[in-house]
């Protein structure tokens, strides 16, 4: 008896990393991988397209960013799958995930077996979190002062803090985000409010307290 086939929709920046996946689910008999987004604009664009079983996306890209890419999604379609597949294995970053409405978290160091079975698991179960990224502690992290208020950022002040916490200029992040650089300067402002500090050194300190500068984006 054949396997129903999988319709797959992969969105991340990195061209080497999906022509890797590309030859990947090309290796298996029940899942196409029917298109490809560099940015999650664009990614969006496909889901109301194409209407796939699965998305398979990356969270840190340039424009909107993957957190706001599966909010987005999940506002045109409240049924749709999405696996988040990121360099970041810290509870904070798959928390915010799962929260935006992904229905599964792996980590790109993983071996590609997993995503296989990470594809699989979404489509059959509903759901699939990678064995060790959460322990039942950390379930509703981040903890502590600090912690709870950036667990309450938007995805736009979450993404927006992380790259000030990395030293990344407004008109730099402006750039990035493709954001007005007065639309980030506010944001800057209402992070640094709300975590009640006046530097973006203390920012940086508050990140890297919480695991969030482990990684370079990738």
């Amino acid at each position: 008896m054949t396997k129903q086939t999988i319709t797959a929709l992969l969105v991340d920046d990195h061209a080497l990393l999906r022509a890797g996946i590309r030859v990947l689910l090309s290796t298996t008999d029940h899942i196409e991988l029917v298109g490809e987004a560099s940015k999650a604009e664009q990614g969006i664009q496909l889901y109301q397209q194409l209407l796939p079983d699965i998305v398979i996306m990356d969270l840190s890209m340039p424009g909107i960013g993957g957190l706001e890419a599966i909010r987005r999604i999940l506002l045109h379609d409240d049924q749709a799958k999405i696996l988040v597949f990121s360099v970041h294995h810290e509870a904070v970053f798959v928390n915010r995930a799962l929260q935006a409405g992904a229905k599964g978290y792996i980590t790109k160091n993983s071996a590609p077996s997993l995503l296989i079975e990470a594809i699989n698991g979404l489509v059959n179960a509903n759901t699939y979190i990678e064995a060790g990224l959460l322990s039942h502690d950390d379930i509703g992290e981040p903890r502590g002062d600090h912690a709870n208020v950036i667990n309450g950022f938007s995805p736009r002040e979450f993404d927006v803090y992380r790259l000030l916490a990395q030293g990344l200029t407004v008109n730099a992040i402006a750039d990035q985000l493709c954001l007005q650089q007065k639309t980030v300067s506010n944001y800057a402002t209402q992070i640094k409010k709300k975590l009640g500090v006046q530097t973006f050194t203390e920012l940086a300190h508050i990140a890297s307290s919480l695991g969030l500068l482990s990684h370079s984006r990738i």
